[in-house]
C-alpha cells in the first residue's frame, strides 16, 4: 500500500498526545484516494446517529460512523425505500412521500424518527435541513446533538444580508452592494443603477446557485428579480433578495474552516471552485493554482476571524471571490459540510465528518494551524445525470441500466449513493456521484481524472462526462487560466462535445471499422461451420464505408489475429485489442496510444454509438455494396422546430403566458419550466400566432414533450 505521510510536525504532535483519538495518513485504501484514520475506541462520542439526508452524502456519513463504531439511522421517502443509504444504515425510517417538502424537509416526521429510534445526534449532510436554524433549535430542545454549528451561527451566516454586516465588523473584505432587503422590482432597478452594472441579484437565504441572477441592464434586473424571488421561495421558503456588485471574471475560491466549542478554530487551506454553470460548481480542486502563500494565509485568517465572530463550532466553509489582482471578497459562509469536502480530506488527511462528530460531542480540536499540511493535489468532478449539450447541463431522469465505477484505478475515490438499477428521479438532485482523484502533483491528479472518466460506465440516463472530460483536458484548465466565466468563454455557442481533428477522426473511424469486423467475425462463429464457409471466417481484408455526420469515409481493413490495419482518409491506423465485446469497456491500442472506448449501442443496420475521448459519436458502418444500395434510400425530413416548443428537460410547468390565438414575438416567454428547483424560461423561436397549448401550470412534463404549437 502506497502511503503519503503528513508533515513531521503533525506526526510528532499526534505521537506526543496520548489522549489523541486518531492518527491520520495519506494513503490508497482499496484503490481509493482518501484519508485513512485509526480511531481510539476509548474516546466515546455517540451510540447512534440519524442522518437527515439521502444519496451520496448520507452514504458518506454512514461510512465514517461505521469506522467509529456508531450505529446509524437512515430516513427516506417512499420512493427511496430501496436506496443505497437505506441499505447501508442499521435502521431506516420512512418520513413521507417523494416530494421533498413532504419527506426530507418534513421536520415533524424527522423529529418523530429521531424520537422513535432514540438517536442521540443528527447529521444533516448538505442541502435540505442542514442550514435550518429551526431544525437545530428543535433538536437542542429535545437534548439531541446537531452535528453542525449552533442556531446562532446558522442564523447569522444563513442570512446573506446579516452575514455581510457581521463580516464587515470582523474586518473581512466584502463586496460593495446594498445591505438591506430589496422589496420590489422598482427598488431593484433603482439600487442596481446606484451600484452600477453589472450586479448580482441573489436570495438572502440558501445557496447552491438557486435564486441567483446576473443583471447587466434594467430589463435583466426586472426579469432577474422575478425569477430569483420565485426560485428562492420554492427552494428555501424565503423570497427575500439582495443586490451587490458583480465582480466580473473572478475566481471562486473557498476556505475550509474547522472550529470547536472551546474557542479554537483552524483553516484547512482552500478549494478552487471556479468551474461553474448557472452558479453551481462542476469541477473543483485543492489547492488552487492561483494563490500564493501570503494570499492563502490572509484568506485563511479572515475566514477564522469570521468563524470566531459568530462563535462557530463544526466544519464550515467561507467562500470568496478573487479578482485578477488577488483581491478577495467575502461571498458567503456555508454552515455545513460542503459537497466538495473530499478534496480537502485528500490533501490534509483529515476525516471532516469525524471531526464534526467529535466537535458535536464537545471534544477540543487536536491540531494547531501549523500542523495542517498541503500534501499533493486533488480534483473532484461532479458526475450528474444531465445533458451537457443543453445549457451545460439540464437534468435527465431514468434508471441506471448499467453502472460501473472506476475503482480499479489507484488514487481514485467515488462518493455515490446509487447502484446499478437505481432511479434518477425528477424529485431530487440529479447527482450520480463525486469522482475524486489524487496525485503527488497536479499533473498526476489530472491524468488520474482523465483515466477515471474514460473508465466510468453509465447507461440508462444522459450524463455530463463528455463535458467533464473536455474541461479537465482543455489547455486553459491545464494551465490554471480559469475563472467563473470559463464555460461561456470556452464554449460561447454552447457545449458541442469533443471536436475531432484529422488524427482523431481517423482514430475513431478506424476503431469503428475494426469493431465492426470483430463483431461480424464473432457472429459468424456463433452461426457454426454448417452455415459459414471457412473462407468467410478466414477473410483478412474488408472494404467498408463509414458514415460520420454527413460525411462518408471509405475504409480498407486488414486483419492479422487481433490486430487491424485500417487505411482511411489518406492515412494508416493500427488498432489492437482483446475485443471482449461483452464488456462495456473496450481497451484498445490505437497507433501506440492506449484508448478506452465504450460501445454504447450496436444495431443490425450497422449503426454503432461509440464513446471516444468522453464524447458519444454515432457512426454507421456498411459494406461497400450496402453503401452503394443505401444511396437510393429516401431521407427522413426533419421536424420543423421553429413551429413547435418542446420541453428540453423533465420538470414542472410553473406558468403559461399564452393561449391559442395570441401572437408572440421571437424571444417572447411562452412558459416557465422548473426542474430541480431551477426555473427556466421557454421562449418562441419566431414571430407567429399560437395554434395550440398542450400544457397547464402544475403539470409534470418529460423531456421532449410538446408544450406549444405555432401556426
Amino acid at each position: 500500500m502506497a502511503a503519503y505521510m503528513v508533515a513531521a510536525s503533525l506526526q510528532r504532535l499526534l505521537s506526543a498526545a496520548k489522549h489523541a483519538s486518531f492518527h491520520s495518513k495519506y494513503c490508497v485504501v482499496a484503490g481509493r484516494a482518501q484519508y485513512s484514520t485509526v480511531y481510539d475506541p476509548d474516546e466515546k462520542t455517540f451510540d447512534k446517529i440519524l442522518i437527515a439526508n439521502r444519496g451520496e452524502i448520507a452514504c458518506r456519513v454512514i461510512k465514517t460512523c461505521k469506522k467509529m463504531g456508531i450505529k446509524t439511522v437512515a430516513v427516506h421517502s417512499d420512493v427511496d425505500s430501496s436506496a443505497v443509504h437505506v441499505k447501508m444504515a442499521d435502521e431506516a425510517v420512512c418520513v413521507g412521500p417523494a416530494p421533498t417538502n413532504k419527506s426530507y424537509l418534513n421536520m415533524d416526521a424527522i423529529m418523530d424518527a429521531v424520537t422513535s429510534t432514540r438517536a442521540q445526534a443528527v447529521h444533516p449532510g448538505y442541502g435540505f435541513l442542514s442550514e435550518n436554524k429551526e431544525f437545530a433549535r428543535r433538536l437542542a430542545a429535545e437534548g439531541v446533538a446537531f452535528i453542525g454549528p449552533d442556531t446562532h451561527a446558522i442564523h447569522c451566516m444563513g442570512d446573506k444580508i446579516e452575514s455581510k454586516l457581521i463580516a464587515k465588523a470582523a474586518n473581512v473584505n466584502v463586496i460593495p452592494g446594498f445591505d438591506g432587503v430589496v422589496k420590489t422590482i422598482d427598488d431593484a432597478v433603482k439600487i442596481a443603477q446606484e451600484i452600477g452594472y453589472p450586479v448580482m441579484i441573489k436570495a438572502s437565504a440558501g445557496g447552491g446557485g438557486k435564486g441567483m441572477r446576473i443583471s447587466w441592464n434594467d430589463e435583466e434586473t426586472r426579469e432577474g428579480f422575478r425569477f430569483s424571488s420565485q426560485e428562492a421561495a420554492s427552494s428555501f421558503g424565503d423570497d427575500r433578495l439582495l443586490i451587490e456588485k458583480y465582480i466580473d471574471n473572478p475566481r471562486h475560491i473557498e476556505i475550509q474552516v474547522l472550529a470547536d466549542k472551546h474557542g479554537n478554530a483552524l483553516w484547512l487551506n482552500e478549494r478552487e471552485c471556479s468551474i461553474q454553470r448557472r452558479n453551481q460548481k462542476v469541477v473543483e480542486e485543492a489547492p488552487s493554482t492561483f494563490l500564493d502563500p501570503t494570499t492563502r494565509r490572509a484568506m485563511g485568517e479572515q475566514a477564522v476571524q469570521l468563524a470566531k465572530a459568530v462563535q462557530y463550532s463544526s466544519a464550515g466553509t467561507v467562500e470568496f471571490l478573487v479578482d485578477s489582482q488577488k483581491n478577495f471578497y467575502f461571498l458567503e459562509m456555508n454552515t455545513r459540510l460542503q459537497v466538495e469536502h473530499p478534496i480537502t480530506e485528500c490533501i490534509t488527511g483529515l476525516d471532516l465528518v469525524q471531526q464534526m462528530i467529535r466537535v458535536a460531542k464537545g471534544y477540543p480540536l487536536l491540531h494547531k494551524q501549523e500542523d495542517i499540511p498541503i500534501n499533493g493535489w486533488a480534483f473532484e468532478s461532479r458526475v450528474y445525470a444531465e445533458d451537457p449539450y443543453k445549457s451545460f447541463g439540464l437534468p435527465s431522469i431514468g434508471r441506471l441500466s448499467q453502472y460501473q465505477e472506476p475503482l480499479n484505478i489507484s488514487n481514485v475515490r467515488v462518493d455515490s449513493g446509487i447502484q446499478e438499477g437505481s432511479d434518477i428521479s425528477i424529485y431530487y438532485d440529479p447527482m450520480i456521484s463525486k469522482l475524486v482523484t489524487y496525485g503527488a502533483t497536479r499533473a498526476e491528479a489530472l491524468a488520474k481524472m482523465e483515466e477515471a472518466l474514460d473508465n466510468y460506465v453509465i447507461r440508462g440516463v444522459t450524463h455530463n462526462i463528455p463535458l467533464l472530460r473536455e474541461i479537465i483536458t482543455h489547455p486553459r484548465f491545464i494551465s490554471g487560466d480559469i475563472s467563473t466565466n470559463f464555460l461561456p468563454e470556452v464554449y460561447p455557442d454552447g457545449f458541442k462535445g469533443h471536436q475531432l481533428g484529422a488524427e482523431g477522426r481517423r482514430e475513431l473511424l478506424a476503431s469503428a471499422g475494426a469493431l465492426y469486423v470483430a463483431t461480424q467475425l464473432r457472429s459468424q462463429k456463433f452461426l457454426g461451420s454448417s452455415r459459414v464457409s471457412a473462407v468467410t471466417l478466414e477473410q483478412e481484408q474488408w472494404e467498408l464505408c463509414v458514415e460520420l455526420g454527413n460525411d462518408h469515409h471509405m475504409l480498407s481493413v486488414t486483419r492479422s489475429g487481433n490486430a487491424y490495419t485500417v487505411d482511411v482518409d489518406g492515412g494508416s491506423v493500427q488498432v489492437n485489442g482483446e475485443w471482449n465485446l461483452a464488456s462495456p469497456l473496450l481497451p484498445l491500442t490505437v497507433n501506440g496510444t492506449t484508448r478506452i472506448l465504450q460501445c454504447l449501442s450496436r444495431s443490425a443496420s450497422g449503426e454503432i454509438v461509440l464513446q471516444y475521448l468522453g464524447t458519444s459519436f454515432k457512426v454507421r458502418v456498411l459494406s461497400k455494396r450496402a453503401a452503394e444500395l443505401n444511396s437510393y434510400m429516401p431521407e427522413k425530413v426533419p421536424e420543423d422546430s421553429s413551429s413547435i416548443l418542446r420541453s428540453p428537460m423533465p420538470g414542472t410547468v410553473v406558468s403559461v403566458s399564452v393561449k391559442p390565438g395570441d401572437t408572440v414575438a421571437g424571444g417572447q416567454e411562452i412558459c416557465v419550466i422548473e426542474a430541480m428547483k431551477m426555473q427556466n424560461s421557454m421562449t418562441a423561436a419566431r414571430t407567429a400566432k399560437v395554434k395550440s397549448v398542450h400544457c397547464t401550470p402544475g403539470e409534470t412534463v418529460g423531456e421532449g414533450d410538446l408544450l406549444v404549437e405555432l401556426e
